[in-house]
């Protein structure tokens, strides 16, 4: 066979694989790689705005599907930059997606970062000790404020990038909503968000630059609340006639205590009476559990959740109440794309960690010592590409596994916070807008747009991708989606952000009249200790 003909064939399998128009972009790899030399200077020129954006979103605070300020914040800079947001995605009123379009065809890369921030997490940043901006009030005790930054600067980078050069193809960009409770991808995945996308690449803010890819660590589970009806009636004065939902619960709760024993040690479960009653003196004639069920397979966590809907049913069958369920949303095992990790991972080693400084290092180590983890500082070695282990570890999970199992996904991790803090804490929150998260994120940024020209530019790497998903990821392991007609709770964490949101909106970040959000609050850095 002479090379012409080899080469017709290695064409015509291509586009069978990933279709004519994703082929059409390929580019030369030499020019690939000045461009993504071009990308990583766009991505510097923009470490303004990932500052201004981080920060903002900071002071913001918003919880899941109450990410109101956050919302309109994000998607007027996307408007203004070019994109057509589409607002009330999924029936979400903070959801919505950002298309850009240059050309004819070419691939559809989507690109996603959460929004939500962690009850009860309101701190000052850039102070190593304990001190909410908000007594009570929510905050970024993750560091969800800052993936967006990343992703819009590194998308930017790349759409200067492809007017010019003229290489087709969309981007997608979109909000992970309310993740914390897994209450927004499932969602997604169900309406067909992604079902023209040809790539998935998603963030998230860690201590160190790196990404992953097969079947990860953690779990997958189900979010659902249990509310049980009863009858009212005088606790003191008649209680025989009445039928205590908080019983019903309580009894619930204990079944599935005693039950964890008997259940697979990879299995987490947790749950928070929401409502559990009125008054000490009225028998509650209604109250409301809210469990997180999760495991690491598909099966297990459908066994999982059969059994928690028997204890349910059990309980009320024992206090002659009644009950119903609603699932919030569903977080499916990850799994992330082979090829694209690897792509990205070359990326991740051009860029490499930041250089902090000794004041950053301190600070970083002062907030360690605050929470007693290991006062080891910012990282300063990047983690290896991280390979699937023989044996995963459970722990966390997050609805991005959804997505993964609808289309080629990869996480490419961050590092604007400090390792070895508690997570969902206070403490998470105390460099989250501060130069550590800025510098963290202009690195994440720069890997996600050299990433982004990867995907835009070698219709092999989309082909390769595309032959792992469907011959190795999905060959015996199928998505088992678990909502059906269900309706995304719109309404959670209302309440908390009325009561807070008055309370926190003289915090929120103006960059027209400080550089930073540290200014603004009047904050010198890094500060380790207390003034008298």
């Amino acid at each position: 066979m002479n090379s012409f003909a080899a080469g017709s064939r290695a064409v015509i399998a291509l586009l069978s694989l990933i279709g004519a128009d994703a082929a059409l972009a390929q580019v030369a790899p030499e020019r690939v790689e000045a461009l993504k030399t071009e990308a990583v200077k766009g991505v510097e020129s923009r470490s303004k705005l990932v500052q201004e954006m981080i920060d903002s979103i900071f002071s913001f605070g918003e919880l899941g599907m109450q990410e109101f300020e956050t919302s309109k914040y994000i998607t007027a800079i996307l408007e203004k930059n070019g994109f057509t947001v589409t607002r009330g995605v999924s029936g979400m009123p903070t959801a919505w997606t950002a298309v850009w379009k240059n050309g004819e065809g070419g691939p559809v890369i989507a690109v996603g970062s959460d929004l939500d921030g962690i009850p009860k997490a309101s701190q000052k940043p850039g102070v190593a000790w304990r001190e909410p901006l908000v007594e009570g009030a929510p905050g970024h005790g993750e560091g969800h404020n800052s993936g967006q930054a990343v992703n819009i600067a590194a998308a930017l980078a790349v759409k200067d990038i492809m007017i010019r050069e003229k290489i087709p193809g969309t981007l997608l960009l979109w909000p992970g909503v309310a993740e914390e409770p897994v209450a927004a991808k499932a969602f997604f995945v169900r309406d067909g968000m992604f079902k023209d996308v040809d790539a998935v690449l998603f963030t998230h803010v860690g201590s160190n630059l790196g990404t992953s890819w097969g079947e990860q660590s953690g779990t997958g589970g189900i979010s659902v609340l249990y509310t049980f009806s009863g009858e009212s009636a005088h606790s003191a004065g008649a209680p025989w006639r009445g039928r205590s939902a908080l019983d019903a619960v309580e009894l619930m709760d204990i079944g599935w205590n005693f039950r964890r024993e008997h259940l697979r040690p990879e299995q987490r479960s947790h749950y928070v009476i929401k409502d559990g009653g009125d008054f000490p003196n009225v028998v509650p004639s209604s109250a409301t559990v809210w469990y997180y069920v999760r495991e690491q397979t598909f099966d297990h966590i459908r066994k999982n959740f059969d059994i928690s809907k028997k204890m349910a049913d059990a309980a009320a069958m024992m206090t002659d109440t009644t009950v119903s369920s609603r699932i919030i949303g569903t977080a499916a095992p990850r799994h992330m794309s082979k090829p694209i990790a690897e792509a990205a991972f070359e990326n991740i080693k051009k860029v490499g960690l930041p250089t902090w400084t000794a004041e950053e290092q301190q600070f970083a180590k002062a907030v360690q010592k605050l929470v007693e983890g290991k006062q080891t500082g910012l990282d300063t070695e990047l983690d290896a590409l991280a390979a699937p282990v023989p044996e995963p570890k459970s722990g966390g999970s997050d609805d991005i596994g959804d997505v993964s199992w609808t289309k080629p996904t990869i996480t490419i991790r961050f590092p604007s916070n400090i390792p070895n803090l508690p997570g969902h804490n206070w403490s998470n929150a105390i460099a989250m807008a501060t130069p550590i998260a800025h510098k963290g994120a202009v690195a994440g940024a720069k890997a996600m747009a050299m990433t982004m020209l990867d995907l835009m530019t070698k219709p092999e790497l989309l082909a390769s991708a595309k032959t792992y998903f469907t011959d190795v990821q999905t060959k015996e392991v199928k998505y088992q989606p678990v909502l059906t007609n269900e309706k995304p709770y719109i309404e959670m964490n209302a309440d908390i952000m009325e009561q807070f949101r008055e309370k926190m909106r003289p915090y929120y970040y103006n960059p027209a009249k400080y550089k930073t959000y540290l200014d603004q609050l009047g904050v010198k850095w890094p500060t380790l200790e207390k003034t008298q």
